[in-house]
């Protein structure tokens, strides 16, 4: 059962709805949102203040072989101790000072408030047995339909980098279904290259939470479609109090219009995550019309084949 000090991580494919997820769990003030601290790019990621420990890759593999510097660096940051002297060292921009402010006095006040810290992190997804074995986690793998989250990929213009995956030598051993992703290796077929994605991490995701028994798989669309009975299961999973504020907070969050400024309880600017207040049953539609029907058979053959679908 989570404890008052059991931390929470959100995890899944980028474009899977942790962002939006890791938001409605803080909707009860019980935990302090951490963006993306495994995020290789700067920001949200290489900010010692959150993690002091350096991200060589997209989806850094962590587990008890490599942990040496990782557990140090996460017991910190899951015990909600900013590291100001370290983020003084590497990052002075008037931007990181800023985020070093709002982090630290966040990180402070919550630790101090007994609070919980939430990771949102879809590149922990690989190491989550690492996160719940190793640092207690409670944790979250977001799942959300092929279709949905190749589009999502398309719109943005984004390219699976499987090479990240390659060049880390214990993750494609605990993983070894990865081996199948080398055929495209290369490949400037988008589609193709972000569905074999999809499936190894459904794949991966099954596996860790048949081994694992502090990791809880959810689906996006789920959660997107009734938000009030989805989240309030997460809340009791996580050990988390499901009161009226935060019904109210999830409902309103859920139900506003797009880019409502008023609605919700948004952290912009500073945050740099995904996460927009918006009408969550309208967005699952709009989601799976991002690609044309071709397109959309073409994906569900590639990732399903002659399989039914999960």
């Amino acid at each position: 059962m989570a404890s008052a000090v059991t931390p929470v991580l959100v995890t899944g494919l980028p474009r899977s709805g942790t962002s939006w997820t890791g938001r409605m769990l803080t909707a009860g003030g019980e935990l302090v949102y951490v963006n993306e601290p495994l995020n290789p790019e700067h920001p949200p990621g290489h900010c010692p203040g959150v993690l002091d420990a350096v991200v060589g890759h997209r989806f850094q593999y962590i587990c008890q072989d490599n942990e040496r510097d990782w557990l140090p660096a996460f017991t910190r940051t899951v015990a909600l101790r900013y590291g100001f002297l370290a983020e003084l060292r590497r990052n002075r921009s008037p931007y990181d000072l800023a985020r070093m402010v709002r982090y630290g006095t966040a990180f402070t006040l919550g630790r101090l408030a007994g609070r919980r810290a939430l990771l949102d992190d879809p590149f922990a997804l690989f190491s989550a047995g690492w996160f719940a074995d190793r640092l207690d986690c409670r944790v979250i793998i977001l799942l959300r339909d092929p279709v949905a989250f190749v589009g999502s990929w398309q719109r943005l213009g984004w390219t699976v980098h499987l090479r990240e995956l390659f060049d880390q030598p214990l993750l494609m051993r605990d993983h070894p279904h990865l081996e199948e992703l080398r055929a495209l290796a290369g490949s400037r077929d988008r589609v193709a290259t972000a569905a074999a994605l999809w499936r190894a991490a459904v794949v991966s995701a099954a596996e860790l939470a048949g081994r694992h028994p502090r990791i809880m798989l959810a689906r996006y669309e789920d959660l997107a479609l009734d938000p009030s009975a989805g989240f309030r299961r997460l809340y009791e999973w996580a050990g988390l109090t499901w009161s009226a504020r935060a019904h109210e907070r999830v409902r309103r969050a859920c139900t506003a219009a797009p880019r409502a400024s008023t609605a919700g309880f948004t952290w912009h600017g500073l945050s740099r995550t995904a996460y927009r207040p918006t009408d969550s049953r309208r967005a699952v539609a709009e989601a799976g019309a991002r690609l044309s029907p071709r397109e959309a058979r073409r994906v569900r053959e590639l990732v399903f084949g002659g399989h039914p679908e999960p």
